[in-house]
């Protein structure tokens, strides 16, 4: 596709109709997205995951040994449609007054476009400052992808100034956000006729307990609060989301298992908590279990792990974003991105993009096409500032 030029909402479209649900591989959005660039005199490289089915892309427009560039970044996975009622096919775009229907049109594909419709004109301004793209895989299930490619970054690469990462933030500027760390925990019990109860180690009723023990915790949790202020809930957020257990009803369980996750607070510890948790399942309920049978076990297991974002007093970030956004109003939000990680990296990251939050994840997901003009018209004073 030698010097193709495809206006944002073409490229959304386009990026839509990959199936790039995060069960799924992302390769040939990637390949579509290399071969593009690469008819722009782009070259891009790919960062693979182990089994070589999903990759992260990361490209250099400008001089690419030049320090202080600006990372653009956004993940090209999206979650699941499974069980939601759409109105129309979620992987076939449809415009409808004056928004963009489809899966990821707001998280976060309509970002991607923009930088990608916009890159002849990139190649054609840019100066010494470069400009890298940066789209990784697996944002949806734990941000596992971008690990990867941040240590490319680090090891390969000068230091960028900063990193945008264009989640949908309606254009605000974001620069502080929750984290995220995840787990499983399974109970292994013991089986037995439910007339004879006490000949068997009941894993439900063993979940119920370290499950009222992660309430207790988010209760807590509510009363300490938020010193920020910012937060919305105001508070480190403890959340279970999946439980499965038993056989049957005249059958004591033997297994039962369920996920979790912490969303702590800029300043808040998540190891601590988690230890807590810990500490509680090994020592308070599997010496109970165990006095029954010596067989039975519970077993924790983290997930993923995502730094929160925090802000950064003086950040080039903020400062850039802010200028080109003309406003010193900076936000939080209680979602985690991949900010947190190039933060971590030392990297200076903020969060601006286009679309709301609360469009994500949902049937009829939709960006407002002001949104996007939004979003081309940001990138394009961006390349003004740096050029």
């Amino acid at each position: 596709m030698p010097g193709t030029i495809i206006s944002t909402r073409n490229m959304l479209e386009r990026l839509v109709a990959f199936d790039t649900t995060s069960r799924e591989s992302n390769l040939a959005l990637i390949e579509y997205v290399r071969d593009y660039l690469d008819g722009h005199g782009v070259a891009s490289t790919l960062i693979h995951n182990d089994a070589r089915t999903k990759a992260n892309l990361y490209a250099t427009i400008g001089p690419r040994d030049a320090p202080g560039g600006i990372v653009l970044s956004g993940h090209t996975d999206v979650v699941p449609v499974d069980g939601q009622d759409w109105r129309s096919p979620p992987f076939e775009m449809r415009e409808e007054g004056g928004r963009l229907y489809g899966r990821g049109t707001a998280d976060m594909k309509g970002f991607i476009a923009s930088a990608l419709s916009l890159t002849p004109e990139f190649v054609a301004g840019i100066g010494r400052t470069p400009l890298h793209l940066a789209f990784s895989y697996d944002e949806e299930i734990g941000c596992l992808g971008v690990h990867s490619m941040v240590r490319h970054i680090a090891a390969h690469l000068p230091a960028p100034k900063a990193v945008i990462v264009g989640e949908p933030t309606m254009m605000r500027v974001v620069n502080s956000h929750k984290g995220i760390r995840t787990f499983t925990t399974e109970i292994i019990g013991v089986e037995a006729h439910s007339s004879t109860p006490h000949l068997g180690v009941n894993a439900i009723d063993a979940a119920v307990q370290l499950i009222n023990f992660l309430h207790a915790m988010r209760t807590e949790m509510q009363h300490q609060g938020d010193a920020s202020g910012r937060f919305d809930p105001p508070y480190t957020s403890i959340h279970v989301g999946t439980i499965e257990g038993g056989t049957a009803l005249n059958i004591i369980p033997r297994r039962c298992r369920f996920q979790w996750e912490i969303r702590p607070l800029p300043d808040q510890d998540p190891d601590a908590l988690a230890a807590r948790f810990t500490a509680y399942a090994m020592q308070t309920v599997l010496p109970g279990l165990r006095a029954i049978s010596p067989q039975a076990n519970i077993i924790i297991r983290q997930r993923a792990d995502v730094p929160p974002l925090a802000p950064r007093e003086g950040s080039p970030a903020e400062a850039l974003v802010t200028a080109l956004r003309g406003s010193n109003i900076l936000h939080a939000v209680s979602y985690t991105t991949e900010a947190g990680i190039f933060q971590d990296a030392g990297i200076p990251a903020v969060v601006c993009g286009p679309g709301d939050i609360e469009q994500a994840h949902k049937p009829d997901e939709f960006v407002a096409v002001a949104e996007l003009n939004a979003c081309d018209g940001f990138l394009r004073q961006l390349l003004v500032a740096i050029a």
